[in-house]
């Protein structure tokens, strides 16, 4: 019989809906095979237990089919980046983490395992995930601030061979591309048609500019706290300049203000403000993005009446750019075929199919699905799966 579990003090704070739901955590461990006797006990553990290991000491690849480890992702954080919150320690991240881990299980049927670490230097970070890996199928980082975010990332994904995913970047960055795929759709242009200004040079923000280049966009230009980036502006990190020097033809130096005058596409990643002058100033049918949380980058209702079509990251206005659109289908999908890496065409092919979810209903105030659709999973799963085969990462 399990234990039952300790009594914990009751707390004011319990009052609040929000605590009382987190009281204890929101996810747990539960066994998926019953040890009723000992015959049981005698096949899930000592002795039998011991030929499995065998096994797997002989032939490594057996370890995705005899143990959980090709359905278990990491979320790792070191509580640099916490959603709006900024460096709040890896203590506090948890909650977050924890919900992670959640809607992984939720949307995807993959099991996740919340992981905060306690350090914060890149090299001790990415040591400490190298050797942790063997227990998971994937790596999905979350919450690192940037610039360290992309080496950090970039440094896994050449020592690892299973998929390693930062949400923050690339989870933002397929839901938004499916969006403007079909809000470009709805006003009756391509992505090539389009002029875009990014405001934020963020992890978001270098991800989704990628994307969109990877995906076609016309043209697109990133600003950051100091303005526009562009080749030659002295300051910049080395990312940011790698940015610069793929972004921007038309050569703004300015503010984003003035490169939003007849652009087709604004994304607010940045936490910043624009004003509705600046929206107005916008080619026709614009499309305005505001995707900073809390607080967007203009109210929604101020920039309908310049736009064409407005998204959000809130749950509150229509067209939502949410990240767990995206991040269960693609490990899944990933899973299902034991890919090494999540690629590049993969996420692009996951936005892709995401996007045809809304099919003949798109309008305005939808532009991409709810993520309580049960048609977004299964079709992003399908897509990422696919792609990988193509892509030559699959092991299935």
């Amino acid at each position: 019989m399990a234990a039952e579990p300790l009594s914990v003090t009751s707390n004011p704070l319990d009052d609040d809906p929000v605590f009382a739901l987190h009281r204890g955590g929101k996810i747990e461990i539960q066994s998926s095979i019953p040890v009723r006797n000992a015959e049981d006990l005698a096949l899930a553990y000592t002795p039998g237990v011991a030929r499995v290991c065998t096994a797997i000491a002989e032939r490594p690849e057996l370890v995705n089919d005899y143990t959980w480890v090709s359905n278990v992702v990491a979320v790792v954080s070191d509580g640099t980046a916490v959603l709006g919150l900024g460096d709040i320690g890896p203590a506090a991240a948890m909650p977050v983490m924890e919900g992670k881990a959640l809607l992984f299980r939720q949307f995807a049927n993959v099991h996740a395992v919340p992981i905060c670490l306690d350090c914060t230097d890149v090299d001790a970070l990415v040591e400490t995930v190298v050797r942790l890996a063997p227990s998971f199928g994937g790596i999905n980082l979350e919450d690192i601030s940037a610039p360290r975010c992309f080496e950090i990332e970039d440094r896994l994904r050449e020592l690892l061979d299973i998929p390693v995913f930062h949400d923050d970047q690339h989870g933002t960055a397929i839901v938004a591309l499916a969006a403007l795929q079909n809000a470009a759709k709805l006003t009756g242009r391509t992505l090539g048609d389009l002029r875009a200004v990014v405001a934020g040079a963020g992890a978001s923000g270098v991800a989704v500019t990628r994307i969109l280049l990877n995906a076609g966009i016309g043209d697109i230009a990133v600003a950051d706290s100091k303005g526009m980036l562009y080749e030659g502006r002295e300051g910049m990190n080395p990312f940011k300049a790698a940015l610069a020097a793929e972004t921007n033809k038309a050569g703004f130096s300015g503010s984003t203000e003035e490169a939003l005058a007849g652009a087709d596409v604004f994304i607010g990643l940045s936490g910043s403000t624009v004003s509705e002058e600046s929206v107005a100033s916008m080619a026709p049918d614009a499309i305005v993005f505001a995707l900073s949380n809390p607080t967007p980058e203009i109210a929604p209702d101020v920039a309908r009446r310049h736009a064409r079509v407005v998204a959000t990251g809130r749950s509150d206005f229509p067209n939502q750019i949410n990240n767990v659109l995206a991040f269960p289908g693609v490990f899944r999908g990933a899973f299902d075929v034991r890919a090494s890496a999540i690629t590049e065409n993969m996420k692009v092919a996951a936005a892709t199919a995401l996007a045809a979810v809304v099919g003949d209903d798109l309008a305005e105030d939808y532009v991409i699905p709810s993520p309580f659709d049960e048609r977004v999973a299964p079709a992003v799963i399908a897509a990422v799966a696919e792609q990988a085969r193509k892509d030559g990462v699959a092991r299935l």
